[in-house]
């Protein structure tokens, strides 16, 4: 049970406001020592495993290449595309969006959209155009925020069904060491029905923000003077 050690340091070291990268190494270092383990390996093992996820530093390429294409508009052309389509709603297009991330997550690709890859440059002025459209407050952060939610959404949820992720990879481990053997397959398989239940709530929580937006516009003051 002292192994345990570890998680109280996280948790201790959270709740002091730490630095979360100095916590976690301090969180390995205090298991691996009440494992047992050579202070020597466990440093071996950071090494290790800092070489096997040495491409995770292709983030610090990846943002700023970013940063200097909304620098040149990359938001305005969004919004402008958005905009030239007719029939474009923002529940439509997050739905769209809910479908992609879902199913790519499901074939194991994670890393190819996310808040910052996709959702600040694209994702989220295409669904403010969309909404602004429909009438809504273009101040609001409702629609970023429900954005960046269908984002999560389809990633947490459609993750799971990949057999070689990593919290399927957790479960079969825990599972295991209780005693109970499991194929990575029949965890990804259980995952399905979830995935599905999380798109139609989550979709039918769209759609009925089109609805909002659209009685909110009908009710409007200025549509009433209209009339």
């Amino acid at each position: 049970m002292w192994v345990l050690l570890g998680i109280a340091v996280i948790v201790a070291g959270f709740m002091l406001r730490f630095n979360p990268l100095l916590v976690v190494a301090i969180s390995a270092l205090v298991t691996g020592l009440a494992a047992g383990i050579n202070p020597v390996e466990v440093l071996a093992a950071f090494g290790k495993s800092f070489n096997d996820a040495r491409y995770v530093s292709v983030i610090y390429i990846v943002l700023p290449v970013i940063g200097i294409l909304e620098r040149h508009g990359l938001q305005q052309r969004a919004r402008t595309a958005i905009s030239a389509l007719k029939g474009a709603t923002v529940g439509r297009l997050l739905l769209g969006y809910l479908v992609f991330r879902q199913l790519t997550a499901a074939l194991g690709l994670t890393s190819i959209a996310g808040p910052a890859q996709t959702v600040r440059p694209l994702v989220a002025p295409m669904a403010q155009a969309a909404a602004e459209a429909q009438g809504a407050d273009p101040d609001s952060d409702d629609v970023p925020a429900i954005a960046a939610a269908t984002d999560n959404i389809g990633l947490f949820f459609g993750e799971d069904i990949f057999i070689a992720i990593g919290s399927i990879l957790l479960m079969k481990g825990v599972l295991e060491g209780y005693g109970m053997f499991v194929e990575p397959l029949d965890l990804a398989v259980w995952a399905i029905p979830t995935a599905i239940c999380a798109f139609l709530i989550h979709g039918f929580r769209l759609l009925m923000l089109d609805r909002k937006l659209a009685r909110a516009r009908t009710s409007s003051p200025a549509v009433e003077a209209s009339k």
